[in-house]
This record gives structure tokens, C-alpha cells and sequence, in this order.
């Protein structure tokens, strides 16, 4: 290549770029190649342990980020077990026929392209990696359960520069599933079915008391999230379980905050009971704009008057007041009256959580955007591209790399893979 461009000059810079790249590349793996086969290796996991029989060394392609090349690996096997195993791939991190890195990256890749199609053509472009999609999907269902069971043995961590105010939010989106996992499922759909099974999202994070007349903001990187679908019991627990991690325990002051889900304050009872609960501010508004078109007709001056009266009533604490005054306007009869008492019923359940002149003065958050917003970022632009159908499997797994990258803890989960040894057996 350099002898054509001092013949002809430099006429396509791009095709130069990959030119040398892969040069390279293809130099480096025939190294690579040439020092992993080196007998002389020094290689803890190479020698047979108590038990195994050495039958010898047995070839294997493995696709590095230079490249492909081909291993020759000693294979020892045990008769009692009735195992074997290959002593180089653990001690190397292999991954099926995959480097670590190459597995890391169809990970990454595969939980954060539109699909796994997607995600091929993006390690193609990027690194030169020719990667079937099905493959990502299968390295995906394989490290996921991985990585979930690494994050769940992770002892507390105490962030010494973390603010005072640890809050925890929690909210529910639909996903859309394959008909085998919605079997007997009630829906929102005119015949009654459903379509998506609920993924229930839940968003940690910490941060400071404001000064006055400021918002709070939150901690810089200090967000984790994670996503189930699992039973509000089963969710609950999990998240609590990830405020530990995250180091609950030291927090001076611990906030829930939600919309008005029965699940979501059931939950927040149980594993959060020395919280200080909060109602969605935003959520309160929708509700309010309920109520005030059920008493004054939808649209009407008296209904955009009271609307702006009761959103600073809410705002100064007087929900109390509010109700009051919404029972005194009570229809005598019809669907208005029907309307108006169910959104009174919900002001009146959730009344203990909407002080917001309290919480605002606190420097607590008022608003569960960070989960809101989560529920889009973690869930809908992976899960709910057009034509999409998952299997609780497959939408599990993809969820779990999702929130370990989102979360902050994805390459801690692989560079612990360097440090631990990787023990591999093979039946016979």
C-alpha cells in the first residue's frame, strides 16, 4: 500500500485509514497467535490439576478485537467427574469463541442499538468486527444472568462525597411481549387482552440541600437503575437491595417518590418504612385537571380559574382546603359527580404525601422525572421499537446490560472477570 501511494499519491485518504488498520490488525493477531500458542507460556490454569489426565491440545478459533486466530489449548479431563475442561479459555476469559473484549463489546453493543441487527452492523462499522446479530443475542443471554448475579453479591458502598438526601423512585411501562407470555393477562385492549406485560423501573440517586430559592440537583453520576419484570413483591425487594448497595444505610434523609400506583406505595411501606413519601407533583396536576373539568365542564373559564387557584393551594400545602372546596362544588347527580368524587377519593388517599411548600423548603425533589424519564431511556428506546415482541426472558436480559451501563457498573462487572479465574467444565 505505501509503495502504490508513493506511485500514484495519496488519491482515497479513507481507503489508506482502513488499509493500515487492518494491516495492523492482522500483524497483531499473527503475534498474538504466535504468544498464546507458545508452549512456554507462564499460565497458572495450565497445569492439570488433582484427578485430570492430559489428552493432549486441541485447536480453537477465537475472535479477538485484532481479529481472528487460532488456539492451540491443552485439554485435561477427570474420570471421577466425568468432566474435562480447557484449561487456556478460563485463564484467558473466553467467552464461547470470543475474547473478552470482543464479548464486552457485542454486550454493549446488543443492549444499546435499536435491535441486534443493529448492533451487528454498528461493531462492523466501528471495529471491523463481522458479528451475526443472532450471535450478540446469544452472548447477551449468557453474560446477562452473569452480570446480575455479580451486581447482587456486591457489598455496600459509601460514597463519601454523596449528598445528605438519598431518594428512590419507582414507576411501571409496558412492554410489548410475544402472545405465548400473555396467556390469560388482562388489558387495556377492546377485547380485554393485553399486549405488553409491565416492566417496573426503579431510579436511585443522591444529592445536597439546595440553597434557597434553588432546585436541587442531583449528585453528578450517582444515579443507578434497575428494571424487572417481576411482581411489585419481587421488585420491591430488589430495589431495596440495590439502596443497600448504593449505600442507604448512611443516608440522613431517604425520600420515595412516585405517581398514586396502589403497587408503588405498597411497596415503598414495606421496604422503605422511614422514608418521607412523596406524591408526583406533575402527577397531582393531572388529577387536579381532572377534577376541575368534572366540576366546571372541560375548558370552561371557572375550570382553568380553579385549576390555577388549586395548583398554588397545592403549592402552599392546603391540600386539605382544596378537597374541602371541591366537595362544597359537588354535582348533585350524573357522571360529573361520579368523575369529580373518584379524583377527590385520589387526593384524599395521597394527601399526606403532597406538603410540597414542606418538601421545596426540605431542598427535597418534588417531581419523579429521573424515573419517568428512565421508564423511555432504560425500557422504551431498546424494548419498544416498531414490530418488536419479547420473549420475559430475552426482555430481562437485555433490560440487566442496559442498567448495568446506565448505572454506571458495566466495566466493573468485566474487569472482575480478569481477576477471577474462569473454570469451565465439559461433561463427556
Amino acid at each position: 500500500m505505501l509503495s502504490q501511494i508513493w506511485t500514484e499519491g495519496l488519491t482515497d485518504f479513507a481507503a489508506c485509514e482502513q488499509g493500515l488498520l487492518a494491516a495492523l490488525k492482522h500483524d497483531g493477531a499473527r503475534w498474538l497467535e504466535q504468544l498464546l500458542n507458545d508452549p512456554d507460556l507462564p499460565c497458572k490454569a495450565n497445569p492439570p490439576l488433582p484427578g485430570e489426565q492430559d489428552y493432549g491440545c486441541r485447536s480453537k478459533s477465537v475472535l479477538t478485537l485484532l481479529g481472528w486466530l487460532t488456539l492451540w489449548r491443552p485439554y485435561y479431563y477427570n474420570p471421577g467427574l466425568a468432566a474435562g475442561r480447557f484449561a487456556l479459555d478460563g485463564a484467558l476469559g473466553l467467552v464461547d469463541s470470543y475474547s473478552p473484549g470482543v464479548a464486552r463489546w457485542m454486550c454493549r453493543a446488543g443492549s444499546l442499538a435499536g435491535s441486534y441487527q443493529a448492533a451487528s452492523l454498528d461493531l462492523l462499522t466501528y471495529a471491523q468486527l463481522e458479528i451475526d446479530g443472532r450471535q450478540i443475542q446469544r452472548m447477551i443471554e449468557q453474560m446477562a444472568p452473569q452480570m446480575a448475579d455479580w451486581r447482587e453479591a456486591q457489598a455496600a458502598v459509601f460514597n463519601p462525597l454523596a449528598g445528605q438526601i438519598f431518594s428512590v423512585c419507582a414507576d411501571g411501562t409496558g412492554a410489548p411481549m410475544r402472545r405465548q407470555e400473555l396467556t390469560g393477562r388482562k388489558g387495556k385492549q377492546p377485547d380485554g387482552t393485553a399486549r405488553t406485560r409491565e416492566v417496573k423501573v426503579g431510579a436511585l440517586f443522591t444529592h445536597r440541600r439546595p440553597n434557597p430559592n434553588e432546585k436541587p440537583v442531583r449528585d453528578y453520576n450517582a444515579t443507578s437503575y434497575i428494571a424487572h419484570l417481576a411482581s411489585a413483591q419481587d421488585f420491591g425487594a430488589k430495589l431495596r437491595a440495590e439502596a443497600i448497595r448504593r449505600g442507604i444505610a448512611k443516608a440522613k434523609v431517604v425520600v420515595f417518590l412516585g405517581d398514586g400506583a396502589v403497587w408503588i406505595w405498597k411497596l415503598a411501606r414495606v421496604n422503605f418504612p422511614n422514608a418521607i413519601y412523596i406524591l408526583d407533583y406533575y402527577h397531582a396536576l393531572e388529577h387536579l385537571t381532572l377534577l376541575t373539568n368534572a366540576l366546571y365542564g372541560e375548558g370552561s373559564a371557572l375550570a382553568k380559574k380553579r385549576f390555577r387557584q388549586w395548583r398554588q393551594a397545592l403549592l402552599k400545602d392546603k391540600v386539605q382546603q382544596l378537597i374541602a372546596q371541591a366537595k362544597a362544588d359537588l354535582p348533585t347527580r350524573g357522571q360529573p359527580r361520579t368523575l369529580a368524587k373518584k379524583q377527590i377519593a385520589y387526593l384524599e388517599r395521597n394527601r399526606a404525601k403532597m406538603l410540597y411548600q414542606t418538601y421545596r423548603q426540605a431542598g427535597y425533589f418534588i417531581g419523579s422525572g429521573v424515573v419517568e424519564a428512565a421508564c423511555k431511556s432504560v425500557v422504551g428506546q431498546r424494548l419498544k421499537q416498531s414490530g418488536m415482541l419479547w420473549s420475559l426472558k430475552g426482555a430481562q436480559q437485555v433490560l440487566t446490560v442496559r442498567c448495568a451501563l446506565l448505572s454506571g457498573w458495566f466495566d466493573d462487572f468485566w474487569k472482575s472477570r480478569r481477576t477471577i479465574p474462569q473454570t469451565r467444565s465439559f461433561a463427556a
